[in-house]
């Protein structure tokens, strides 16, 4: 499948995965439906993409958790908008590596209500209208913590298990329908990602990554790429994508290992 004068929606656009998705998507002239919680960064996003590739940006400050938001962004879209050619669920988060009954109730919130009522949300408003089209592919962001646990993962990887259960349960049940359902689950990939978890800690951040060449955004944004532009009889069900030197969530070699 071409992207040029498709549309994509993309949760999570202003950062990350989410940003390199929309950049690469907007070079194949592809148009944009870009949803995060920052609006100047949307506002900066939608600026340069429209000006370097001269594709429709339509942007919305959404808190993806927040179900009347998504649903008024939804209401506000011109009608060949609500029914997206790719939706790619993006958003999510992590906070802590504190052990379960150690961790604050409102992080366990943000998590669930990020991670997994958001992609709920936004399938739930945006499917239904690809499925009337008849056509088109949802590209799920799960992780690899989806596949394993790992001490202080707890909610989080209960998070992502849930992604890839959804996923799953999605693809079952729109097997009668042209629409694609893929799962991306990456291990490390260097991105805002760890800033978050850490509260804005930058030295525990960049501990994360420290002594091995981690993915990059640019690196799950091409393979997105690749898997929502196979021909229309091609599903790609699931990518589990690591670093090189990556193995499991834990079994990582570092340089400084040597």
């Amino acid at each position: 499948m071409k992207l040029k004068d498709k549309i994509a929606l993309i949760t999570g656009a202003t950062a990350g995965i989410g940003r390199a998705t929309a950049k690469y998507f907007a070079r194949e002239g592809c148009n944009l439906i870009l949803i995060a919680r920052r609006k100047q960064r949307l506002e900066q996003l939608k600026k340069e993409l429209e000006a370097n590739y001269g594709i429709k940006v339509v942007v919305g400050k959404v808190d993806v958790s927040n179900f009347s938001e998504c649903k008024s962004f939804f209401d506000s879209l011109d009608n060949s908008f609500k029914a997206p050619d790719v939706l790619v669920n993006n958003a999510g988060l992590a906070f802590g590596m504190e052990k379960l009954i150690e961790k604050p109730v409102e992080d366990i919130d943000k998590m669930i209500d990020v991670n997994v009522k958001g992609l709920i949300y936004i399938t739930n408003l945006f499917v239904p209208q690809m499925v009337r089209k008849g056509s088109g592919t949802i590209v799920n962001v799960g992780s690899i913590a989806g596949r394993e646990v790992y001490p202080g993962g707890n909610v989080y990887c209960a998070t992502k298990h849930a992604v890839k259960a959804l996923s799953h349960a999605l693809r079952i049940e729109l097997v009668d329908t042209p629409i694609r359902v893929i799962e991306i689950a990456p291990g490390l990939v260097e991105t805002e990602f760890s800033i978050v978890r850490f509260k804005g800690d930058r030295e525990k951040a960049d501990n994360v990554y420290k002594g091995l060449t981690p993915l990059y955004p640019e690196d799950i944004a091409d393979l997105i790429l690749y898997t929502v532009t196979r021909p229309p009889h091609v599903q790609i069900n699931e990518v589990v994508i690591m670093p090189t030197n990556q193995a499991t969530t834990t079994i990582i070699h570092r340089e400084e290992d040597e």
